[in-house]
């Protein structure tokens, strides 16, 4: 009978132990909360496998991913504030801090911006000139990609601000570009091989007189 007792006796604080750990971990579960959002590109698109980290105190806590529209979930942060960085590949590493998680899940909403990190582009800038050497403004400037075989390939256009300037942005990589300026139907020519992700410089002057525009 006192066996009995005693195996009874264990049953019950094993149950009870089991409830009281239940209890705790739902307890936890409740007062744990989260972020939520979305990783965006200054033109608006989302940014798919950026890393989203939740550090406190100089110590990473949680990271997620985002998903194919830049969406990302992070879930089981204690409550208190935190600093949110943003990694991804190609683009500057973006930093939030400051931001507070409460007992439920926070949305961020979609303004996690990460800018394109200028080291990882091929970046055409150059200027168009009158023949006197003089600035031309609001020239047309168009860029076009050599082909092996000698096409060209339209990439896009630009319009010369009020110093002459122009800039293009292209992926990384070896390539052939050809520039084209035009103002007052006239028209000059560049063409430029590129090796790798650097800054590429280049002018062109135009046959034309500053008095004859």
């Amino acid at each position: 009978m006192r066996m009995y007792s005693q195996a009874l006796s264990s049953i019950r604080y094993f149950a009870c132990s089991l409830l009281l750990a239940l209890l705790l971990a739902c307890f936890c579960t409740a007062q744990s909360g989260g972020l939520k959002g979305k990783v965006r590109t200054n033109a608006g698109d989302g940014i798919a496998n950026a890393s989203v980290t939740a550090a406190r105190e100089g110590r990473d806590i949680k990271s997620a991913k985002s998903v194919a529209d830049g969406s990302f979930e992070i879930k089981g942060l204690d409550p208190g504030f935190y600093t949110i960085r943003v990694e991804a590949s190609g683009y500057s590493t973006g930093t939030r801090p400051g931001i507070e998680v409460k007992n439920k899940m926070r949305d961020l909403g979609d303004r996690l911006f990460l800018r394109v990190d200028q080291g990882t582009q091929v970046i055409l800038r150059g200027s168009v000139f009158f023949k006197e050497g003089t600035s031309v403004t609001r020239a047309k400037v168009e860029l076009e990609k050599v082909n092996a075989d000698g096409s060209f390939k339209r990439i896009g256009s630009a319009e010369t601000d009020v110093s002459g300037e122009f800039i293009f942005r292209q992926p990384d990589g070896a390539a052939r570009y050809r520039i084209t300026a035009k103002y007052n139907g006239v028209t000059g020519a560049k063409e430029i091989s590129v090796e790798n992700a650097a800054v590429y410089r280049l002018a062109i002057t135009l046959p034309l007189s500053s008095a004859d525009k």
